[in-house]
């Protein structure tokens, strides 16, 4: 309507001797329109496929996440099942078989407080183990919701793809039934277009509230759900940062493997000591001892998973997939929404614009406005008589000038009716 209002001629007062204006100007203006709502439309699909392949990233990277943190919870439950099997058997025994020697019995049951001290610190390595929010349910709600918004934007960008191609046949065809149909579908894409634009806003004002500050969010949910704080020996604060200071499971792997081989020293002495006094206490020591090297194993896994390197890495690759890629896929969803809402109410006001029904004026009107000789009443009469003659325009006309007489073009008869120029329509006589 900006463009009609501001570019097109205005039409002329009644009485006029200059031809009315015809609808081209509103038809190319709504063609113009319509273009535009296409063009929107390839940034939709683009948005939504920049969207779509950064929360894939983010769950990618949430699940890797989960994966070392499965992995650990795996090495931490054998570790402590295997150090508390070598207690209640091994060592028991043990002290049974030294009972004669109190100073072996001592070293034995220095060796069960070792194991204990070393099973109470790698258990406390899971400080995640019991907290409902887990990364695994987070990526797979992210991913459930993610493909049902992926695939209702595609129907979205689909339903309106079809909608400007089907308005912009019916004004090339002239089918004034066809672009009302289309008017009526182009009021329900409005509509949706609008809510699509109202989520996508919330969605990318949230996101970028979140993405301005991501580690004190990520500290505070650590901190509600697991109730740690700074001063915990395990500090969650100290993983977010890419340089961190420590590692904040470095206190508990230090007194852990510091635990681990006191226990190994020990058995060690009580080796040299006991076994040439007591040949049966060799048995349980090498039974211990296959308990450490396996134990010890799975310590040096743990140091490696536990690295604060591998979780940061997940950490900003999934802030990166959040923060980037979908928040600019978001943006470019709320351009699309920006370009195609005002593109579809183009043909929607058949009594403002008469044109977009009707599609556009004659196409004999241009010739007329270049010169040529108006319509006599007595043709006037008999263009009434034949309508179906004078549509598409006559370029020689023999059996109604006879042979030799040049042909003029007809102009089509003046009526009150906004669909008077439609082709192809009859009208009534009076």
């Amino acid at each position: 309507y900006l463009i009609r209002f501001c570019c097109c001629r205005p039409p002329e007062p009644p009485g006029a001797k200059s031809p009315p204006p015809g609808g081209g100007c509103i038809t190319w203006s709504c063609i113009a329109a319509l273009l535009v709502g296409c063009a929107g439309i390839g940034i939709g699909f683009y948005g939504n496929s920049e969207t779509s392949d950064g929360v894939s990233q983010l769950s990618s990277a949430l699940l890797h996440a989960n994966h070392t943190l499965s992995a650990i919870d795996h090495l931490v439950l054998e570790t402590v099942e295997r150090l508390g099997e070598a207690v209640r058997t091994e060592l028991t025994s043990l002290e049974e078989v030294l009972a004669q020697r109190t100073e072996l019995v001592a070293a034995a049951r220095g060796a069960r407080r070792q194991a204990g001290a070393g099973t109470q610190q790698l258990q406390g390595l899971a400080f995640w183990r019991g907290v409902p929010l887990s990364p695994l349910q987070v990526a797979e709600d992210v991913s459930f919701v993610e493909e049902y918004r992926w695939l209702a934007y595609v129907l979205l960008l689909l339903l309106e793809l079809l909608v400007c191609l089907f308005t912009l046949l019916g004004l090339a065809k002239q089918s004034k039934w066809l672009v009302i149909v289309m008017a009526v579908m182009s009021l329900l894409v409005l509509v949706l277009s609008w809510g699509s634009m109202g989520l996508e806003a919330a969605t990318a004002v949230g996101l970028s509230d979140f993405c301005s500050s991501p580690d004190t969010y990520i500290l505070n949910l650590t901190e509600e759900e697991t109730g740690l704080d700074s001063g915990d020996p395990i500090n969650p604060a100290q993983a977010l940062g890419p340089q961190a200071v420590s590692n904040p499971f470095q206190q508990r792997l230090t007194l852990s493997q510091r635990a681990l081989a006191n226990i190994h020293s020990q058995l060690q002495g009580l080796e040299r000591e006991a076994v040439p006094q007591f040949p049966d206490a060799q048995k349980p020591l090498l039974s211990l001892e296959e308990t450490l090297n396996v134990t010890e194993g799975n310590f040096h896994q743990l140091v490696a998973l536990l690295h604060c390197r591998g979780l940061h890495k997940d950490y900003g690759a999934a802030l990166r997939g959040l923060c980037e890629d979908a928040l600019e896929g978001l943006l470019l969803l709320l351009l699309f929404s920006l370009l195609s809402t005002p593109s579809m109410p183009c043909p929607q006001s058949p009594r403002r614009n008469p044109s977009a029904l009707c599609s556009g004026s004659h196409p004999s009107e241009p010739l007329l406005h270049a010169g040529l000789e108006p319509v006599t009443p007595t043709l006037v009469s008999f263009q009434r008589a034949t309508p179906r003659l004078l549509e598409p325009p006559l370029l020689s006309c023999p059996s109604l000038w006879g042979p030799g007489r040049p042909c003029r073009l007809l102009r089509a008869p003046v009526s009150a009716s906004p669909c008077g120029s439609f082709p192809g329509g009859r009208r009534r006589s009076h």
